[in-house]
């Protein structure tokens, strides 16, 4: 995929910013200068009406910063399980303040370790003048303690829907997740008959997730491609630098053999990154396989690179004082997140009438 010049633009503002501004502090200008919250929002409601190829480029430099700003679980996760839904009157609600990026929300899906959509046990029951109770417990909330806006996905009479559910209401315990990825927060929700609103219709939910699935591996896979890309910029940088027997440590051909690989792994990942882009912006019937096959490769491709990165550190690369180890968690943090390697593989054998192991 080459990009637009138009495109090539927003790089260069994302990356501009986050040269600027570390951390969560980057947010604000990334949403009021960058308009990075609503790209993928519709006009009509409020947002920039763009798709996924110019979330796949912010998320690339989100990818190289490990900036822990909510794009993921907020613009991505959110806003598209909200446009899925259909229901027009939460959209019209909902997405206009999560598009100017002054309400963050969060997406309450996985269970007991989890992403399938048909795995969902938590419980909706009809309620008081046509709301729900709802009463189970999410895992893996990504921004889940933080964010203004709830969703949450619970098994009806009818199957999986998507309830909103007021972060302040009663029966809603939300509590920070200790991770080893100190730099992408998650929540753990606890939700004991808490009162919830239907969005989009009942027994929808689970087609709602599924697509939501196929969009955020897509776009997680583009941001482990930055953030691979970047450790192996880092590791060319000192292989240049760091001397051994008065050379070098570039100049070894076993070194040069190890950093050609990692280029490999990259680059082969960055396809298929662009391949799930382009089948999500495009609405691919092709999108479950190209988003499955991009999640695994790019998960295994990051992890390879972000160890190469430790080892051919060496002594430096386990200290705080250097970045590899950030990434390092990142990477294996990330290849868990919406489902393992494995688990997608299976996924994409499954669609392909293959035998599956999983």
């Amino acid at each position: 995929m080459r990009l637009t010049e138009e495109q090539e633009e927003l790089r260069s503002a994302v990356r501009a910013v986050l040269g600027r501004h570390r951390g969560e502090a980057a947010w604000r200008p990334l949403t009021e200068q960058i308009g990075v919250a609503g790209l993928a929002v519709p006009e009509e409601y409020g947002g920039a009406g763009y798709g996924a190829r110019e979330v796949h480029v912010v998320l690339e430099e989100l990818g190289r910063e490990l900036s822990p700003v909510p794009y993921l679980g907020s613009a991505v996760l959110v806003v598209q399980a909200l446009l899925a839904s259909g229901d027009a009157a939460a959209c019209a609600r909902l997405l206009p303040d999560l598009a100017s990026g002054t309400v963050v929300g969060a997406l309450a899906w996985a269970e007991r370790g989890s992403w399938d959509p048909s795995a969902v046990r938590a419980e909706a029951a009809p309620g008081p003048g046509g709301s729900w109770r709802i009463t189970g417990t999410k895992e893996h909330v990504l921004d889940g303690a933080e964010a203004g806006i709830l969703l949450v996905a619970a098994r009806s009479g009818a199957g999986v829907s998507l309830f909103e559910v007021p972060v302040d209401g009663a029966g809603v315990d939300r509590g920070a997740a200790v991770t080893m990825d100190s730099t992408r927060t998650q929540a753990r929700v606890v939700l004991t008959a808490a009162e919830g609103r239907l969005v989009g219709a009942e027994g929808e939910g689970e087609r709602v997730l599924a697509h939501v699935l196929d969009l955020a591996c897509a776009a997680l896979a583009a941001e482990q491609v930055g953030a691979a890309a970047r450790c192996l910029e880092i590791t060319l940088a000192y292989a240049g630098e760091r001397v051994q027997f008065d050379r070098p440590i570039g100049s070894f051909q076993a070194v040069k053999h190890r950093l050609a690989d990692a280029y490999v792994l990259v680059e082969s990942a960055r396809s298929a990154a662009l391949g799930a882009s382009l089948a999500a912006a495009g609405d691919d019937p092709e999108l479950t396989r190209r988003a499955a096959a991009a999640k695994s490769a790019c998960s295994e491709a990051f992890s390879a690179v972000a160890g190469e990165m430790i080892q051919l550190h060496g002594g430096i690369g386990i200290t705080w004082e250097h970045d590899a180890h950030r990434y390092f968690k990142r990477a294996h943090g990330a290849a868990q997140l919406f489902g393992p390697p494995a688990w997608h593989r299976a996924r994409l054998a499954a669609d392909l009438g293959l035998p599956v192991t999983w």
